[in-house]
């Protein structure tokens, strides 16, 4: 906290963000007064509010809380989400208020603790929050800021002021996890993704070299099996691997699956570890617990005491989210929104649910991700799924693309296979398909849509 000292507010330009909103919860923690705007309400922003942070709706500067008015009081804090002509976010530069940016912020704190770091085109919310809540049952501890909401800790904050550890959600978005300093460095995957930032898929994997390089002097790098190691890595640095069951420092032994949930072996550099038990459903979950149980013995939690946390880690929403499951019926909801995500779910879900007829609900995120992975992500939707229903892409920060949408998707697909329709018309299409599994993915708003399929699915007679 040392680089914070000389304030006493500090105000969140997008609020609402999942990682934004782990720091206004960390500020607010430990006595700042905090606030912020973000563009609409939610269940994050009215989590917010509920703990006492205001936040406002409207960007005029009539909105700002005289109490954060102050430039020598004051600390600014936006997501790159937001656009350098929000009023609010100019109004705070022409007037002389340190303003940074979310990674920034991170950055700060992760040089000052024994940091953590998660890092992967998909799997980094599952495992950085798999491994804060294995620490915390552990002598070890952690305080953790993570891309989701964990539902053992009920938020995506968590405070520890035992601990100097620090698990942190490494963002590869417009570079930002350049700014972290890792004692511990995980990276999952390295799949060509954010290409209206990184241009190409070599300067994706050099994205992620480039965060590996900030392993700080004497640190450690895990990494996925396979994946290439920038020639630049501090000598220092010690590097281990990691994977699902080939010969890696970690990896599964005894594998065994029932009902969806599986028991394992695992294989470290010190020997076996036996008998452990998972707490959440899917393959895909065995391979993130391999990393996380990886990072907490690497950083001198006990063997026992993350065999018997695991089987109490209740997962993420929306991440292999199980909503209902009834004999002749389950729905879960994934936050997917990359093609090698995708595939790597529904593989789960095949996994899990052999022979059953499978729907699929996906909602792409961004236009210009539509544009550039429309026929991957139709692949791994045609080899997942038995039915596949698009829903119009979601924008985020994007302005339409010119003769791109869903569809664009939709014209490799067979088309008896799948349908297009809008979010207010998907309920009675999902009367008509009957589906057996069914599972809804995307990063934008379909959230919204999942309490009321939950409740349909609940009751539906199928």
């Amino acid at each position: 906290m040392n680089g914070f000292r000389e304030y006493q507010s500090v105000y969140f330009i997008g609020i609402g963000g999942i990682g934004m909103s782990a720091l206004a919860r960390f500020f607010a923690r430990s006595g700042y007064q905090v606030a912020g705007y973000d563009r609409t309400s939610g269940p994050v922003t009215d989590a917010l509010v509920s703990e006492g942070i205001r936040v406002v709706f409207d960007e005029e500067l009539t909105s700002i809380p005289r109490s954060f008015d102050q430039e020598n009081q004051t600390l600014v804090v936006y997501t790159p989400a937001v656009p350098a002509s929000h009023v609010q976010l100019a109004w705070f530069r022409k007037n002389g208020f340190k303003v940074l940016k979310r990674s920034q912020v991170l950055g700060m704190i992760s040089e000052n603790m024994n940091s953590v770091c998660v890092a992967g085109t998909h799997g980094k919310t599952t495992v950085s929050t798999m491994a804060a809540f294995l620490f915390s049952q552990s002598q070890v501890g952690c305080n953790a800021f993570l891309g989701g909401i964990s539902k053992n800790f009920r938020t995506n904050f968590v405070g520890d002021d035992n601990s100097d550890f620090v698990v942190l959600e490494a963002d590869e978005f417009d570079r930002s996890f350049w700014q972290l300093s890792p004692n511990t460095a995980l990276i999952t995957s390295m799949d060509a993704d954010h290409l209206d930032i990184y241009g190409s898929a070599g300067e994706v994997q050099e994205g992620f070299w480039g965060f590996a390089d900030r392993i700080k002097e004497g640190g450690k790098l895990l990494i996925k099996a396979g994946l290439p190691v920038s020639k630049n890595l501090k000598k220092s640095v010690k590097v281990s691997t990691y994977s699902l069951h080939e010969k890696t420092d970690y990896h599964t032994l005894m594998l065994v699956e029932k009902d969806g949930y599986y028991s394992f072996d695992l294989k470290t550099p010190d020997g076996i570890v036996e008998g452990f038990r998972m707490g959440i459903p899917g393959l895909i979950n065995v391979e993130n617990a391999v990393a996380s149980l990886a990072l907490c013995l690497m950083n001198g939690v006990k063997a026992e005491e993350v065999r018997r946390a695991l089987p109490e880690f209740e997962g993420i929403a929306r991440r292999f989210d199980v909503i209902v499951k009834r004999d002749d019926f389950v729905y879960i909801d994934d936050y997917a929104h990359h093609p090698a995500e995708i595939q790597a779910t529904l593989t789960s879900v095949r996994h899990a649910y052999p022979g059953r007829k499978i729907t699929g609900v996906f909602q792409p995120h961004l236009f210009s991700r539509t544009r550039d992975f429309a026929e991957e992500f139709a692949k791994a939707l045609d080899a997942g799924l038995d039915e596949i229903i698009l829903l119009p892409v979601y924008p985020a920060r994007e302005e339409p693309i010119p003769g791109i949408s869903s569809a664009s998707i939709g014209q490799y697909l067979n088309k008896e296979k799948y349908r297009l329709t809008e979010k207010e018309n998907l309920l009675p299409l999902l009367e008509e398909l009957e589906p057996e599994v069914l599972i809804t993915m995307g990063a934008g708003d379909i959230d919204r849509l999942v309490p009321e399929i939950g409740k349909w699915g609940e009751k539906a007679v199928l």
